[in-house]
């Protein structure tokens, strides 16, 4: 997959195609995909190709619990541009990127849904639109983002890292703590993978951190705005990797901003690019994050 190429005008046209278009008809699917499903997935795949021969896997996973529709909505609808545009025009030529969505694994149907690593513009579209929007969770202020560490540290294989030692990116987006531990039982229904055994979050935070830059991106919007019981753990789990973003609207910039911070990029070369609004909530997002605590190595960054 991502062999194909990202267009700016084939955007704007599709972009153009769901103006009135309400969350149920964009997102049309009833039921998870049998083509996002994780189950018997050994690895989704992120290459080097002659149209992309220095790929950068990126994978983002979008909470589709009942309070976090409107991200996927609002990337499809007006931020995907924002998102391509903002990595490639600062020096990440070859992007490739796998949407997948989380839900609550304690009692949502399909708590986790994968798509591939794709750049073109048509397939990055498709595979958002296919995320079906169960809109679940539990109310226990959790949500299975742990889940999105499991698949990325086991069940991916990106050339950026297995032919150059470049790590791949991982970002979750909601608005909930995670939950404490997978058992043996959980990934087994989940994955199938048979070998399966209980595992914390401690442990695949450190599997996926191997070979991706993990990062957590908190909306700070509806019920657990500010909220010491969600915001305090992820800060102890994640320190500088927690991002906390008080507009979900800048959703795409923040995410294509830390991108380029970590490949080398000022912040505010970055931001000068937004309009006044964007600019201020993804300055003030990112601002921990400092040039200071990127290990450069022959263009190889560690976090």
């Amino acid at each position: 997959m991502g062999y194909t190429n990202w267009s700016s005008d084939t955007y704007d046209s599709l972009r153009k195609s769901y103006a009135g278009k309400g969350r149920d008809t964009i997102f049309s699917s009833r039921t998870m995909s049998a083509a996002m499903s994780p189950h018997g997935v050994a690895f989704r795949e992120s290459r080097d190709s002659a149209a992309h021969p220095k790929s950068l896997a990126i994978q983002v996973y979008l909470d589709v619990t009942g309070s976090m529709g409107m991200i996927p909505e609002i990337l499809v609808t007006q931020k995907l541009g924002s998102l391509m545009n903002t990595i490639i025009g600062h020096g990440i030529a070859h992007p490739q990127i796998l949407f997948g969505a989380i839900g609550d694994h304690q009692c949502d149907r399909f708590p986790l849904q994968v798509g591939q690593f794709e750049s073109g513009t048509n397939e990055l579209d498709q595979w958002l639109t296919d995320i079906y929007l169960e809109g679940g969770g539990g109310g226990q202020h959790m949500e299975s983002y742990l889940l999105a560490w499991l698949f990325a540290a086991r069940h991916t294989s990106t050339d950026c890292f297995e032919k150059r030692g470049q790590k791949g990116f991982v970002f979750t987006i909601g608005d909930e703590w995670t939950w404490n531990e997978l058992t043996a039982a959980d990934i087994i229904r989940i994955t199938g993978n048979p070998q399966a055994s209980n595992v914390s979050v401690d442990q695949l935070l450190q599997e996926a951190l191997r070979t991706h830059h993990v990062f957590h991106i908190h909306i700070n919007q509806g019920s657990y705005c500010n909220a010491p019981s969600v915001i305090n753990p992820w800060r102890n789990l994640l320190g500088e990797r927690f991002i906390k973003l008080e507009d979900y609207n800048a959703i795409a910039e923040t995410i294509a901003s830390t991108v380029a911070i970590c490949h080398g990029v000022d912040l505010k070369t970055v931001t000068r690019t937004f309009d006044t609004p964007t600019a201020a909530t993804v300055s003030k997002a990112l601002a921990h994050i400092k040039q200071d605590i990127i290990i450069q190595d022959k263009g190889i960054i560690s976090l």
